[in-house]
């Protein structure tokens, strides 16, 4: 989610790169352009889709101007919950956005706030069980093997001596 800042230039224009930065440089913004023009085009199917099973249900027509304006906001609101789901967690010292920042960036939707809040309590408690359930399944097959280590004393340790 991170954008990628350029670096600043060198005195006199240039990053001190050489001809290899340059072409690098250049092939990474190409890649990340494509990788926009897709997501944006995603966005606007995903719009266009949602507008198509409103229309259904509402009987009334969205114009494609419409859509494509409500796709470009979508794309552009999404952006600006990126930038600030990373100042938080960089706020935080973190480099890692946490479902925290996100409960942070949702904190003027209640209802929207409310559902994420469930819906991390959910993951955090499967997330639980299925440690529990880890441990469960090693400590049996550790028990299968009829095999128990005993405590290892300061006198039985040739390296504690």
């Amino acid at each position: 989610m991170a954008a990628a800042q350029p670096r600043p230039a060198a005195p006199g224009g240039k990053r001190g790169r050489g001809a290899e930065g340059s072409a690098m440089e250049a092939a990474g913004g190409e890649e990340r352009l494509l990788l926009t023009q897709r997501l944006k085009a995603a966005v606007h199917y995903t719009v266009g889709c949602l507008c198509q099973d409103v229309a259904e249900d509402q009987d009334v027509q969205f114009s494609k101007q419409t859509i494509a304006a409500i796709s470009e906001i979508t794309f552009r609101q999404c952006e600006n919950f990126a930038k600030d789901l990373e100042m938080f967690a960089r706020h935080a010292k973190r480099t890692t956005v946490t479902t925290e920042d996100v409960k942070l960036l949702a904190r003027r939707s209640s209802s929207l706030l409310k559902y994420i809040t469930q819906k991390s309590e959910e993951i955090t408690s499967s997330n639980m069980e299925q440690k529990e359930k880890k441990k469960k399944s090693s400590a049996v097959k550790g028990g299968r093997t009829g095999k128990q280590e005993a405590p290892v004393t300061e006198s039985e340790d040739p390296n504690m001596a």
